[in-house]
């Protein structure tokens, strides 16, 4: 069993980690007042001390306590570092992201020395956005000096504000999404002070408003966190460390990408080269803005280049690059250079592009835009942490797979004219393994969820990108609000998800769906898993001539690579009629499996623009 001690953003993503593994969990809070949405969380409410959470561990068998709390919460860090020590328990720490901490700003270790710095530089009218638990520790200051206090607006706040002795009305009071320089412009205090709250606790907006203000910022910062805690930043890294340290608690476990796999190499690969030391370990930043780390397997020198290698694990998913070696080779070339030009290469195992359509240079290697995208912004980042920028006029990467052409052959690499290896591809980093059960199981979960709040509506999409647009799109198009929960991933599974939306009643169903599997679903295909179906060119045609599209337009269809590229085969007019044909083709196949609600099929282009719709 696990504990997550949460009450923040930080508890809520926690939640949102493990209730995809459909298994009941503790969730703990101070008060009462923060809501999640979540089916498998037993709540619990009030602070443990240590005896208590001692008691509550052993007689409910947990095994992982996560450290979802405040960074401040200074009392409640020391405690689960005594019962982990106690329990021998593991402790996670869900750590916040923080920006690095500007030099222009005034750091203090603690209350203590803040007042002392505050007193030394004259400050007289503060602006205290420390919280209301804050008062009593900057009580020898505000006795004395005038000091504003912004705390949350509600009646216990302001009770906990008043019996400490704080004048009334010199409180002000927080409400989600105000302005933070219309606050300090109406103040004029001479300085504020804040705590290292990181991204989730609006440091950065604060920070920014008294720049633009012109008034000095004094932080507290963060406290330093038991050594013994393990301590991830995000979902992926927290999901990475339950599977580790509570293994079977998710039925099967998440890998890292080949593109995450090379990513991590290169950069240990240049670090290797600038330090001349063996690399273990390469921290990463996702597409997301995670940072995780991966392992290095091995470390080598040769001349003036560098290479390391990562083991590729791809965790429970069924892929044919689990446990392959992905080596990449790093080579700097010396002349002045703004920003060093980063070139790729494809070594042993690493494919070459024969055909268009993949966005990538025929000719060059197989490695997609959103790795070397990672890639690049990691080497640049340690030459510029090296104080080597301006140096550098080029680095090379050069990315191996040992063994990869042969893996190639149990691809669709060859069809999309990928020659002699694999792909480096990846777009967020990380392998969600999950077995059709369980995401079916999943997709369930969440219509329920959305279900149980009250939605009458469900938004269906295949992933994050198709759902980023379609948010984007309903929010211009609806009035209404569109909580986070009605938004659900069919992934392949587009006949699964509709009997599920019509056996739990909903009103509504919205469907996006993008080019590559419009064309599978317009055939009746309602899994459209590459492994069971693939893009049919003649029935492309059939449907292409059938909405009278001209034949030698038809005829492109022959040199189709991949789906996508059927945007670029029509025109304007020829666009309309074919896709506008071919979503009523999939309609025909759906609308059976959600009989008694509303259904619309809505088609996104690749650059996101929803043009056709039926």
């Amino acid at each position: 069993m696990i504990l997550i001690l949460g009450g923040t953003t930080e508890g809520r993503k926690a939640v949102q980690v493990v209730e995809s593994a459909g298994k009941p969990y503790y969730y703990s809070t101070v008060g009462s007042e923060q809501t999640i949405e979540a089916v498998h969380a037993i709540r619990l409410t009030g602070g443990m001390e240590e005896e208590e959470m001692v008691r509550f561990c052993r007689a409910h068998a947990i095994a992982l306590l996560v450290d979802a709390a405040h960074p401040f919460a200074i009392r409640l860090h020391q405690t689960l570092a005594s019962v982990s020590s106690r329990l021998q328990i593991p402790v996670v720490r869900l750590e916040r992201q923080y920006p690095a901490r500007d030099k222009r700003l005034i750091w203090c270790a603690d209350y203590a020395a803040a007042i002392e710095r505050l007193r030394a530089d004259g400050i007289r009218n503060l602006l205290a956005l420390t919280g209301v638990k804050t008062i009593a520790q900057l009580r020898p200051y505000w006795e004395q000096r005038p000091c504003w206090f912004r705390i949350l607006d509600r009646q216990e706040s302001l009770s906990l504000a008043t019996s400490d002795g704080f004048p009334k009305e010199r409180l002000v009071f927080f409400h989600e999404g105000e302005d933070e320089k219309e606050l300090l412009e109406r103040l004029r205090p001479d300085a504020i002070l804040t705590k290292e709250s990181g991204e989730s606790g609006y440091f950065r907006e604060k920070v920014e408003a008294a720049e633009a203000c012109g008034i000095p910022v004094y932080v507290i910062q963060r406290p330093l966190l038991p050594d013994s805690f393990t301590c991830v930043q995000g979902v992926e890294g927290l999901r990475k460390a339950i599977e580790r340290l509570a293994p079977g608690f998710f039925p099967l476990r998440s890998g890292f990408t080949t593109g995450a796999c090379a990513t991590a190499a290169a950069k240990a690969a240049l670090t290797a080269l600038l330090d001349r030391t063996p690399q273990t370990a390469s921290d990463i930043t996702l597409p997301s803005g995670e940072k995780v780390t991966l392992p290095v397997a091995a470390t080598e020198w040769s001349g003036n280049t560098a290479q390391c290698t990562v083991i590729k694990d791809s965790g429970d998913d069924p892929d044919v690059t689990n446990g392959c070696s992905v080596i990449a080779r790093i080579e700097l070339q010396a002349g002045q250079s703004p920003t060093p030009a980063i070139r790729f290469r494809g070594g042993e195992g690493v494919g070459t592009v024969t055909l268009p359509g993949l966005g990538l240079e025929i000719g060059g290697p197989a490695i997609n835009a959103t790795p070397r995208r990672l890639i690049t912004g990691e080497l640049t980042a340690v030459l510029e942490e090296n104080n080597l920028l301006g140096t550098i006029k080029e680095v090379v990467v050069t990315i191996s797979v040992p063994g990869g052409e042969e893996l190639a052959a149990r691809t669709f690499n060859p069809k999309l004219g990928i020659v002699g290896g694999i792909s480096i591809i990846g777009t967020s980093g990380i392998v969600r393994p999950f077995s059709n059960e369980a995401f079916i199981a999943s997709i369930r979960k969440e219509a329920e969820v959305a279900k149980a709040i009250g939605c009458s509506r469900l938004v269906i999409n295949s992933g994050a990108k198709s759902e980023r647009f379609l948010k984007s799109y309903l929010s211009e198009q609806l009035t209404e609000e569109l909580p986070p929960q009605m938004f659900v991933h069919y992934g392949n599974f587009i006949g699964e998800t509709l009997q599920i939306a019509a056996e739990l009643q909903f009103d509504e169903v919205i469907m996006g769906i993008m080019v590559g599997k419009a064309v599978k679903l317009a055939e009746g295909a309602l899994d459209t898993h590459s492994k069971k179906v693939v893009m049919n060119k003649t029935f492309l045609k059939e449907q292409a001539q059938k909405a009278g599209c001209k034949p030698e337009s038809v005829q492109k269809i022959d040199s189709l690579t991949l789906a996508r590229e059927l945007w670029e085969r029509f025109d304007a007019d020829e666009q309309s009629r074919f896709f506008s044909f071919l979503l009523q083709k999939c309609r025909e196949h759906c609308a059976p499996l959600f009989p008694n609600g509303n259904l619309s099929i809505l088609l996104i282009s690749e650059n996101g623009e929803i043009p056709f719709q039926a």
